[in-house]
């Protein structure tokens, strides 16, 4: 189970209204929309997208970290390292 299995619906929802975000902003591109309406848009979409990262992100420290760290394994505070860096770099 991963950590985030009990929130999957949730996030699947998240998921779901952000595509429907990124096909209106095709169909304002599409439409020759104003620039700084897209723009907006585009922040909207990006800050979305971050709070569903980031959400993961805390349920992977908070499930899959600890549970590596009480049996041993240290490869996944390397893992989520990466995905932290990954993320800034975003």
């Amino acid at each position: 189970m991963r950590g985030y299995s009990a929130d999957r619906e949730d996030y699947l929802r998240r998921l779901r209204r952000i595509e429907g975000q990124v096909r209106g902003l095709e169909r304002m591109v599409g439409d020759d929309q104003y620039c700084i309406d897209i723009l907006t848009q585009v922040a909207s979409v990006t800050h979305a997208l971050r709070g569903v990262a980031l959400g993961l992100l805390d349920q992977h420290l908070r499930h899959c970290v600890v549970e590596a760290a009480a049996g041993g394994e240290g490869d996944k505070v390397t893992e989520a390292t990466a995905a932290v860096e990954r993320l800034l770099r975003s």
